[in-house]
């Protein structure tokens, strides 16, 4: 018998075994009405309700509902009661500017469109079907309680989500991720970093990266409690754990350092001692950092490598019975590297040292895209555009081929931040470059050339980006320069760019 994976299989088994249990408490502080505490009984009938407002608008099999949305019940919700009843969910990153959005919009074909009440005002412009700005108003409108949803007859080899990720192009790319890469990342996840029904966990991780990593489908089906920061601020992180006995969180190593900088401002034992594990992921992280995560705070570190375009899980990390004896140092030196591939996946480096993946988790394609598709996927292998080395079995990620800027878990298209540049009346030549950030892991610098008789300076060039851009993709520093590296044929020469910032460093990621 064969029966067809469905990322409402875990939600199902959350109410069908846990229903009396609180799987979900939002956040108390924002500016939608707060859900409270949420048992998975009431999750499963919110999700059937939303399903059920879909059919009431027309919103059909396979149409696209976006929602830009900061972590919330909601939005956990809306990942069953959308991509569980047979339509598309596209999660976007609420950090993007309204051109941003709209294009993402525009491009998907969405039809629904699920607004926060702090980006109401912002995104008003997005043309758009449906229109709903999340909040109580908004709920009595879409949950319709009346009737059951039109049962879908859901394949795993249907798109449930469209992730936007951004590449080496200027406008990003719609990730289409099938039920069955969901639903299989999800249970390697849960696998891999041992989740159980104990697990208490805070959503540190904004859940429209990658759909939280899957961790919201893989700890709804085990039981776990979901608890939702709507904001990320070291103290507050110490706060929740403390008050809600957190025992896994997940995030860029810019959290990390976030936690560690309020730890060492705490008053008292640092919460979770002993008892929580943190993944983290999104650049690989210092060796000081995971020595710092195990002595400082007492939390076990664990790591993973993946993309978007990867469900995202495709390397993990995490100490080893072997490894219990050894010196600290020596420990984190195991763990800093991106991980051994997870069960399913095969991991390899071709000869010029890029990173291929072959797994179940690999995308289905990129959102009519089949150009980009067949460059991404090609002889059975995802080029994942990231270089790396394989040494007994683990994976390192040494630079990265495409040019993405990752910046505090974000990724920053060094083309498109180029193009806003190239926007400015005075700039004649722009090149986007990551530098290392000690908070940040990589910041965005500009080395901008200047047209003849043209003045600018770094203040006016950053604004210039800032007013167009997503806050976090605006460059941090700018370099006048006479002129810019580049090749006989005129293209640039990034490599030789990052050099002077790179030097006694051996990675070209920090």
């Amino acid at each position: 018998m064969q029966t067809p994976l469905s990322v409402l299989d875990f939600l199902h088994r959350a109410e069908q075994v846990y229903g009396d249990r609180v799987g979900i408490v939002d956040e108390p502080d924002q500016p939608a009405a707060s859900w409270g505490e949420v048992t998975y009984r009431r999750t499963a009938e919110l999700a059937r309700a939303q399903a059920a407002g879909l059919d009431r608008l027309g919103v059909g099999p396979g149409e696209r509902v976006a929602i830009v949305s900061h972590n919330s019940a909601r939005l956990m919700t809306s990942l069953f009661g959308v991509s569980g009843h047979g339509r598309v969910l596209v999660p976007v990153n609420f950090r993007l500017k309204a051109e941003e959005v709209a294009y993402i919009v525009e491009q998907s074909g969405a039809s629904v469109l699920l607004v926060d009440p702090e980006l109401d005002e912002a995104l008003a412009g997005i043309a758009v079907r449906h229109r709903f700005v999340l909040g109580a108003e908004s709920d009595a409108q879409l949950y319709d309680f009346d009737r059951e949803p039109v049962p879908y007859e859901v394949a795993e080899s249907d798109t449930a989500t469209i992730n936007y990720t951004s590449g080496t192009t200027a406008r990003p790319k719609g990730v289409q991720l099938t039920h069955r890469n969901l639903w299989l990342n999800a249970v390697l996840m849960g696998l891999h970093f041992g989740a159980s029904d104990r697990d208490v966990y805070l959503h540190t991780l904004p859940m429209f990266h990658a759909n939280g990593w899957g961790l919201p489908f893989a700890l709804t089906g085990l039981g776990a409690r979901h608890v939702v920061l709507r904001k990320v601020d070291g103290a507050e992180i110490l706060r929740r754990v403390e008050r809600h006995g957190v025992t896994f969180l997940s995030g860029a190593p810019a959290v990390a350092a976030m936690v560690l900088d309020a730890a060492a401002e705490w008053d008292g034992p640092v919460p979770g001692r002993d008892r929580v594990r943190m993944i983290v992921a999104g650049a690989p992280p210092p060796t000081s950092m995971v020595q710092r995560i195990e002595s400082e705070l007492g939390w076990e570190f664990m790591q993973i490598y993946g993309l978007t375009e990867t469900s995202p899980l495709v390397t993990a990390n995490r100490t080893r019975a072997e490894w219990d004896a050894l010196p600290p140092a020596e420990r984190a030196e195991r763990l800093v590297r991106a991980g051994a591939p997870a069960l399913g996946s095969q991991v390899r480096v071709d000869g010029q040292g890029e990173v291929l993946v072959r797994s179940n988790v690999v995308l289905e394609g990129y959102w009519q895209q089949p150009d980009a598709t067949r460059e991404a996927i090609r002889d059975g292998w995802f080029h994942t555009g990231d270089g790396g080395t394989l040494t007994d079995g683990y994976l390192s990620i040494s630079d990265r081929k495409k040019d993405v800027i990752i910046s505090g878990g974000e990724n920053v298209s060094s083309i498109e931040v180029e193009d806003c540049l190239y926007g400015h009346p005075a700039v004649a030549e722009a090149a986007v470059i990551g530098v290392p950030d000690e908070k940040w892991g990589e910041t965005v610098k500009a080395l901008v050339v200047l047209r003849e008789g043209c003045t600018a300076d770094e203040a006016e060039l950053i604004a210039h980006c800032k007013q167009r851009l997503a806050g976090y993709k605006a460059p941090t520093s700018v370099e006048i320069r006479d002129s810019l590296a580049r090749t006989a044929t005129g293209k640039l020469q990034k490599f030789r760019l990052r050099e002077p910032y790179w030097q006694g460093r051996d990675r070209q990621v920090n």
